[in-house]
């Protein structure tokens, strides 16, 4: 049976945590989407110490987030796609994450039908999270249903209200330090001062990528309306930005920096905060440009729009063609990807534009760019 809202027992009945442990394991934008129910968190436990296991990648995030005092790292585990899983590590990770001797943990990952048995192993005096009717639920009392609809930081949210945490704001965060905006003009001085666009082509999942021919022609147009174009990505992205390049006309690629694997976290949310817009497809770093209220155009490729969509419409425009396998649960799509197909070049290039204009950057606005490129 499922707990709800209302019938949850609040670790009330408990002394106040002093050492809570948050378990996310999951990329970037799934973690700022976390932002606000951390904060919540945080509000109602001032004094407790807050502990995530995540990832190896978040170790420098959780340095700059107020909310979260110590990191964990997390070996994988089995059936979790996000790394492959480190068995010979999971003994002792297991062994340690007990020795901490918890007072509280959350299961804050997902529905919880592959890791409600491993945040059991634990050990905290009280845990909490979410699971699916039917499924391995640890604590009947403190567990509510997985939410079926919703966006996700609503979803994240549901389960620290229900423990009475109440809901600090929506807003998401991103913490950009000064340091970083002189490190990046001390490191692209010919940005500074410069009306540019942030473009991002790569995204985690072949799947969740508009075709980079598409991109080109956004860039290209771009380009031929006076502004720079900085590409950005991961070091393995580096190729999707390269094939970007290559199907510019020479007149396009002058004016682009391709700066992909060559930035850190917090330098690109410096170049975010400073562009003018971002175009992208619907992975983390569209949750960056929400956190930083950079306007953005979003291509949702096979995403499930509701859930992951930034919040507020006036700066984030999200473009989606609506076809019957969506939301998208392949790796690479097995048909012939119709949904980033269906969205349009020149839709995409309307909505840019159209997001500069609001900004008070008027650029020439030639006709878009149509070459037969897929």
């Amino acid at each position: 049976m499922t707990a709800s809202a209302a019938s949850m027992h609040p670790p009330t009945d408990l002394p106040p945590p002093r050492r809570i442990a948050v378990f996310r394991a999951l990329q970037l934008g799934d973690m700022l989407c976390a932002v606000p129910a951390l904060r919540a968190l945080r509000r109602a436990h001032p004094q407790a110490q807050i502990a995530l296991i995540g990832l190896p990648w978040a170790a420098d995030w959780v340095q700059r987030v107020p909310y979260v005092d110590r990191w964990f790292a997390f070996p994988g585990w089995p059936g979790l796609p996000e790394q492959r899983p480190d068995l010979a590590q999971l003994p002792a990770f297991i062994t340690r994450m007990q020795g901490c001797e918890f007072d509280l943990a959350l299961q804050l990952h997902g529905a919880g039908s592959i890791v409600n048995p491993l945040v059991a192993l634990f050990g905290a005096r009280a845990t909490a999270g979410f699971h699916r009717d039917g499924e391995y639920c640890p604590d009947p009392s403190r567990f509510i249903e997985w939410p079926r609809s919703g966006h996700e930081i609503e979803r994240c949210l549901a389960l620290t209200d229900a423990l009475g945490a109440p809901c600090v704001g929506l807003d998401l965060e991103f913490p950009v330090l000064p340091s970083d905006h002189v490190a990046v003009a001390q490191r692209w001085p010919h940005l500074d001062g410069a009306a540019f666009v942030c473009v991002h082509p790569g995204a985690q999942l072949p799947s969740r990528r508009w075709p980079v021919g598409r991109f080109a022609q956004v860039v290209a147009t771009l380009a031929r309306a006076g502004l720079r174009v900085v590409l950005t990505g991961t070091a393995q992205e580096r190729g999707l930005a390269e094939a970007l390049v290559a199907q510019l006309p020479p007149t396009a690629r002058a004016a682009v920096l391709d700066l992909s694997g060559q930035t850190s976290l917090w330098h690109l949310g410096a170049l975010l905060a400073r562009a003018r817009l971002l175009v992208c497809n619907d992975t983390g770093v569209s949750h960056v440009a929400a956190a930083l209220r950079t306007p953005s155009v979003v291509i949702s490729c096979g995403a499930d729009t509701a859930r992951w969509s930034p919040l507020d419409p006036r700066l984030h425009t999200v473009l989606a063609h609506a076809v019957a396998c969506r939301p998208c649960a392949h790796r690479a799509c097995p048909t012939g990807h119709e949904c980033a197909l269906g969205v349009a070049p020149a839709a995409v290039i309307d909505a840019a534009f159209a997001h500069l204009a609001r900004a008070g950057c008027r650029p020439t606005e030639p006709a878009p760019v149509l070459a037969a490129v897929s």
